[in-house]
């Protein structure tokens, strides 16, 4: 009973080959009714026994040196066996929607296990593992969405970006102030995970969930970009973004005795996207510029909006909120402070210079403009898409 323990301990360090060959070699030293012996003893089928014998009495010429079994033993594919199964997995896969759009089935065969589950259904014994294979030879993969798609470009996109190409050529020859504005994405301020990643001898430890109860505030950042001079503004309020948010911020920059001056002062240009808190559509926003800017100055504003969907053909998108976006990526911002020093910190090859501000001050949402406030307005569309080109003109200039 010993011998048969070590028996069964040496052959469980063989491998499938050698098993064979050893089982066979004891069977015949057993000679008549050796098979059966070590059959019982070892667990192998006699069959595989006897292949054992076969194999050493033809002095192993059928066997390749580098193979552990003969060409074509062992368990066949699946596929060899029943060919028409890959056909039959691809005519499920195609198949997103069973039933109603609605129904429970939608995306119940998106797993590699309910796959194998209606297989199974269909008389295919397989498993999750042999599944994703099959997908593979199929050319399938797991993906995620990849956004590519682009809504019905508006009639008048073209025409509206050779006009602000044009402007734009316009106002830097003539020594006109222009910039381009926007409100970068909101963070909420404390102990949270930032995207990204920074190069550390150790992880910083932050909050496993993001809750905003459990930080300092939301910040919402309001850029400013003058592209003359390659220089960012950036305001970050801890209010709403409201467009007299926006409009207070630019107003902040134009006031700032710190700017750089231009040749000509009386006539600014402002670039920014059709949406957002200076949405082309908001009479509030322009209402604001009236009063926060082209009043208190005593200069026309020129606006030019990029159409809808397009925003990131904005300059202050890739020349300034990408460059803080990477300067402050993987790191947490655990105070309004940190991110206003991050900020402060963004600069490039190309010698960009950016200054931050905190506005700690309450902006009302939800306001509206009156008929009487909407009326005194001194708006005067341009002749080329007047909803995204006009100039607001001081209701009363100020001369110094």
């Amino acid at each position: 009973m010993h011998s048969h323990h070590l028996m069964n301990v040496f052959m469980s360090r063989l491998d499938e080959q050698e098993r064979r060959w050893y089982a066979a070699l004891e069977a015949t030293k057993l000679g008549h009714g050796g098979l059966e012996t070590i059959a019982k003893i070892i667990g192998l089928h006699v069959n595989t026994i006897r292949r054992g014998q076969e194999e050493m009495a033809n002095d192993l010429a059928k066997r390749p040196s580098d193979r552990l079994r003969v060409e074509g033993g062992g368990r066949q594919p699946i596929e060899k066996k029943s060919p028409e199964i890959e056909a039959v997995l691809a005519s499920i896969v195609a198949d997103d929607i069973a039933g109603l759009p609605t129904g429970p089935e939608q995306w119940v065969r998106k797993s590699l296990t309910n796959l194998a589950e209606e297989l199974t259904k269909r008389t295919y014994t397989v498993s999750p593992t042999l599944v994703k294979r099959l997908l593979e030879k199929l050319d399938f993969g797991l993906l995620s969405n990849r956004k590519s798609l682009i809504k019905v470009e508006h009639p008048d996109q073209d025409l509206q970006f050779r006009y602000i190409k044009q402007v734009k050529k316009l106002f830097l020859a003539a020594g006109f102030p222009l910039i381009s504005v926007d409100a970068k994405d909101k963070k909420v301020v404390g102990d949270f995970a930032n995207a990204g990643q920074s190069w550390r001898q150790a992880a910083e430890e932050v909050l496993i969930h993001d809750f905003p109860s459990d930080g300092l505030g939301v910040a919402k950042p309001y850029g400013i970009y003058d592209l003359r001079h390659n220089q960012g503004h950036v305001y970050v309020g801890t209010s709403a973004d409201t467009p007299e948010f926006a409009a207070y911020c630019i107003a902040q920059w134009w006031s700032s005795p710190d700017r750089p001056r231009f040749e000509r002062e009386d006539l600014l240009l402002i670039f920014c996207d059709a949406g957002g808190s200076n949405n082309c559509r908001f009479w509030l926003w322009k209402h604001e510029v009236q009063r926060q800017l082209a009043n208190q100055f005593g200069i026309h504003i020129m606006i030019c909006h990029y159409p809808t969907g397009n925003s990131r053909y904005n300059p202050i998108e890739y020349r300034l909120f990408s460059q803080i976006s990477l300067n402050w990526a993987g790191k947490p911002l655990r105070s309004f402070q940190t991110m206003l020093n991050f900020i402060r910190g963004t600069t490039n090859k190309t010698g960009l210079a950016v200054r931050a501000f905190l506005i700690d001050r309450l902006f009302e949402t939800a306001r509206s403009v009156s008929d009487a406030e909407r009326q005194a307005i001194r708006l005067t569309r341009r002749p080329i898409c007047p909803n995204w080109n006009y100039v607001i003109s001081p209701q009363q200039i100020i001369t110094t």
